[in-house]
């Protein structure tokens, strides 16, 4: 049986119902500027919005 099913292109397959899963938008996460910094593990990392909208992780 071949099954179609849209999706929705903003959100990741496989989080939506998923518990534990946070959906979070970037504009939540960088509101004011282009960089967040990053607290794991005793390491910082760099997430940037570039000028074309894409996101970089950085450490």
């Amino acid at each position: 049986m071949n099954e179609k099913r849209q999706t929705d292109r903003n959100v990741p397959t496989g989080t939506v119902g998923d518990p534990g899963v946070r959906l979070v938008s970037s504009e939540a996460l960088l509101p004011a500027g282009r960089t967040l910094h990053i607290e794991h593990r005793g390491e910082i990392y760099m997430l940037r919005k570039t000028r074309s909208g894409k996101l970089i992780l950085t450490k």
